[in-house]
């Protein structure tokens, strides 16, 4: 979804100009990264998701769970802490999930992103530790 965001934004602003400023930078693969980012749908872990060596990944197929989300122990993993720290939202979706169900909980988040939700806007607010820096 993010991608895709990046994808519509590259695309509305049309940075292919950067390439003939900044050498070393290629536009066109860029570009193609992004499509693909954009198209593609995570698998889950039971499915071969994410990185082989995803300590989640390992984890979630250990105990033949589609993803970390359906997990009791969840909010306390030392698996997920880095997801809990500088993604705080993910508590509310492991809540969701545990509501919802899992596939109701996709629905939503599907039927959110076909409503044209912020990504950006939502993440900024939402999703990200926030590193100040001071200036020296």
């Amino acid at each position: 979804m993010m991608a895709g965001e990046l994808k519509r934004l590259v695309d509305t602003v049309r940075y292919e100009w950067v390439s003939s400023f900044v050498k070393s930078f290629d536009y066109k693969e860029f570009r193609k990264g992004l499509e693909w980012f954009a198209d593609s749908q995570c698998p889950m872990c039971l499915n071969g998701g994410g990185p082989p060596s995803c300590p989640n990944r390992k984890c979630a197929s250990e105990k033949k769970l589609e993803s970390c989300l359906l997990c009791n122990d969840y909010a306390v993993c030392k698996n997920t802490e880095y997801h809990r720290d500088y993604y705080p939202f993910v508590v509310e979706n492991h809540n969701r999930v545990k509501q919802v169900g899992f596939q109701k909980y996709l629905e939503e988040e599907e039927e959110r992103a076909k409503a044209g939700v912020d990504l950006m806007g939502h993440l900024e607010r939402r999703c990200c530790k926030v590193i100040k820096l001071e200036n020296t």
